[in-house]
């Protein structure tokens, strides 16, 4: 898939879908603070996703034939890893046999079952000024890096849930702690109190980022996949 460029202004910067590949972005104006986060030994649930055999998003695994990431992650040939934290290595592969869409979320029916664990999805947005925690596989600084080989994770604040993501829907709006999501993050998990609140969409590349509310479609991912 082609991750299009700038498509929505949060607050003064511009948002930028968070795929794995893109354009040209011009640097934020100002100090840039570091993407941050750290890496993550261990995480069955995780979901590389790939399109026409390239690494383009993050998702994670909610039933055994059922993987959640983001809408605008979807194009061409698209297949998962599952269960490993290294994006090109380990876990299982599984290619995509249908794919269902609202808003800027996505689920894809696999091919064949996966047995492992797989992420609790919540059925309410987090409080406002929780400590939610992210994860994925995206660029490690705002250019001129790759998406990174092994899965990270970072904590950030939440400040809206009354936000939009890149297809108008419903989405929780937070800033760093200790670190931001960025390029190949996309589709990736935000979590509070252990339960998948949203799918990465859209960030600025500096300290804001906007995921899709899980709750605001959660009957509608209970109506596709059943969970």
């Amino acid at each position: 898939m082609r991750i299009r460029s700038l498509v929505a202004v949060v607050a003064t910067a511009a948002a930028t879908l968070l795929g794995a590949s893109s354009g040209a972005v011009a640097a934020p104006a100002g100090p840039q603070p570091i993407i941050g986060g750290g890496t993550v030994s261990s995480a069955p649930w995780a979901a590389a996703v790939f399109s026409n055999g390239s690494f383009t998003c993050s998702g994670t695994i909610i039933a055994p034939e059922w993987v959640l990431t983001a809408r605008h992650c979807l194009g061409g040939s698209m297949s998962v890893r599952v269960g490993s934290v290294y994006r090109s290595s380990g876990g299982v592969t599984r290619t995509v046999s249908a794919t269902y869409g609202r808003y800027d979320l996505a689920l894809m029916r696999l091919s064949s079952s996966v047995s492992t664990s797989y992420v609790t999805l919540a059925t309410s947005n987090p409080p406002i000024n929780s400590t939610n925690t992210i994860y994925g596989w995206g660029m490690t600084c705002y250019s001129g890096c790759s998406a990174s080989s092994q899965l990270k994770t970072a904590s950030v604040r939440v400040t809206s849930n009354s936000a939009t993501d890149a297809y108008g829907g419903q989405a929780i709006r937070s800033t760093e702690i200790t670190g931001n999501a960025w390029r190949g993050d996309s589709g990736g998990p935000q979590f509070y109190n252990g339960r998948q609140v949203g799918v990465a969409s859209t960030a600025d590349g500096v300290s804001i980022q906007n995921y899709g509310s899980v709750a605001y479609n959660r009957a509608w991912i209970t109506s596709v996949a059943g969970v």
